[in-house]
């Protein structure tokens, strides 16, 4: 199984993921980079910075798999102002 790494790069720095995580494949990836957004977002959602913060997943060779800006989880999320009836 394929390791992944999810660094967060907020402006000029970034945190590197030591150990990053065995996932089947890029599209698993991706949905664990966007969990990880919504949970720092419902802990540090005050920080204006995230705003322009990016998860970039990469691979075992240190190369770019994918890149998940923090705006794109907000946008995805699920309108909870919405009526049902």
């Amino acid at each position: 199984m394929p390791r992944y790494f999810f660094n967060t790069r907020i402006g000029d720095e970034l945190i590197v993921d030591p150990d990053g995580e065995d996932l089947r494949n890029p599209d698993r990836a991706w949905e664990v980079a966007r969990q990880m957004i919504l949970e720092v977002l419902k802990s540090e959602g005050t920080q204006p910075a995230l705003l322009e913060a990016v998860i970039e997943v990469t691979d075992t060779d240190g190369e770019i798999v994918l890149e998940f800006p923090f705006t794109e989880a907000l946008l995805d999320m699920p309108d909870k102002s919405a009526t049902r009836h």
